[in-house]
C-alpha cells in the first residue's frame, strides 16, 4: 500500500458509518457483545445470546448461484442473518428467501428431521424506509389466505427502517448506525467497537487494508467483465462478417445467412442493423 493510498484510505475511514457494509463487517466480526446488543433491539428478546458471529461468510452454490452474508450468527439453535443495505433495490423479498434456502442447504446437518430445522431469521438494516410506512420495523409473517391463521415453517424475515429516530432503543440504534464520529452514539459496545477502527493505529490498519482489498477485488472484477465484454464483441464482429460473407457468395438474403450459420431467432434482431449499415 502506497503511502499516498493510505492517506487516501484513512479519509474513507473517517467517514465511515455502521450503515456502510464494509465499516459494518469489520465491527461486527467475532464481536458477540455488538451482535447481541442489536438482536436483542430488533427482535425484543433479552434472552437472545449468540455464540459464534461471522461475517462476509461466503456460501457456494455446485447447482447455481453463490450468497454472501454481511453477518451470519447462532446461539446454537437459531441463526440470525444480518445485513445492511444502502440501495432499496438490495432489500427484494425474494432475496430472503435465497438467503434461508442457502442457511438451510449449508448449515443444517445431514440427517435432521423437518421439525427439528432450526429457527431462521433474515433481518435487513435498510438505509431509507424501504416499506413507506414511517415505522421502525416491518415483521414479515406468513399466513394461511383462507383463514388468517399463522403458517410457521420457522423462517422470519424483518426490515429495518434506518431512516427511524426518536428516543426508543431502536431509534437510538438507528442513530448510532449513521454516525461518522463514534463519540455521538449511544450505545457503549457500539462505540467503544468504533472507536477501535477508527481512533487506533492497529484498527485503522485493519480498515486501509479491507478497503484495498476491495479496491483490488473491484478492480479485478471490472477487467474481468471488460475481457468478457471484449471477446463478445469479437465474436459479434466475427458473426457480422460470416453473415455478410454468406449473403455475398451465396446471393441470399441476411434472415437465410443467419439460419444459415445457426443464430438464435431472438439474437438475429441484434446482427441485422449493424449487416444493413
Amino acid at each position: 500500500m502506497t503511502n499516498a493510498n493510505r492517506e487516501k484510505y484513512l479519509e474513507k475511514v473517517k467517514h465511515l458509518r455502521l450503515i456502510d457494509d464494509i465499516f459494518f463487517n469489520i465491527c461486527f466480526d467475532d464481536n458477540i457483545k455488538c451482535m447481541n446488543l442489536l438482536l436483542r433491539i430488533i427482535l425484543n428478546n433479552r434472552n437472545i445470546s449468540v455464540i459464534k458471529v461471522t461475517t462476509q461468510k461466503t456460501m457456494p452454490n455446485l447447482y447455481g448461484r453463490g450468497v454472501r452474508f454481511d453477518v451470519l450468527a447462532t446461539d446454537g439453535k437459531q441463526f440470525f442473518e444480518c445485513e445492511v443495505q444502502r440501495s432499496d433495490e438490495g432489500a427484494n423479498p425474494r432475496r430472503t428467501r435465497f438467503h434461508v434456502s442457502m442457511i438451510d442447504s449449508r448449515e443444517v446437518a445431514k440427517g435432521t428431521k423437518f421439525k427439528e430445522l432450526p429457527e431462521i431469521y433474515v433481518i435487513f438494516i435498510t438505509e431509507n424506509d424501504v416499506w413507506g410506512n414511517g415505522l421502525p420495523l416491518y415483521h414479515v409473517k406468513k399466513t394461511i389466505a383462507e383463514n388468517g391463521k399463522s403458517f410457521d415453517d420457522g423462517t422470519h424475515a424483518v426490515y429495518v427502517n434506518g431512516a427511524y429516530r426518536d428516543d426508543s432503543d431502536i431509534g437510538k440504534l438507528m442513530h448510532d448506525f449513521f454516525c461518522e464520529d463514534p463519540d455521538d452514539m449511544y450505545f457503549e459496545d457500539l462505540k467503544n467497537t468504533a472507536k477501535i477502527f477508527k481512533g487506533t493505529e492497529g484498527g485503522r490498519n485493519t480498515m486501509c487494508n479491507a478497503i484495498e482489498d476491495l479496491v483490488v477485488a473491484e478492480r479485478a472484477e471490472s477487467e474481468a467483465k471488460g475481457r468478457a465484454e471484449g471477446r463478445a464483441e469479437g465474436k459479434k464482429e466475427t458473426r457480422i462478417e460470416s453473415i455478410k460473407n454468406i449473403m455475398r457468395n451465396f446471393n441470399v438474403t441476411a434472415e437465410k445467412a443467419m439460419q444459415a450459420l445457426e443464430i438464435p431467432a431472438d439474437e438475429r434482431a441484434i446482427y441485422l442493423p449493424l449487416i444493413l449499415n
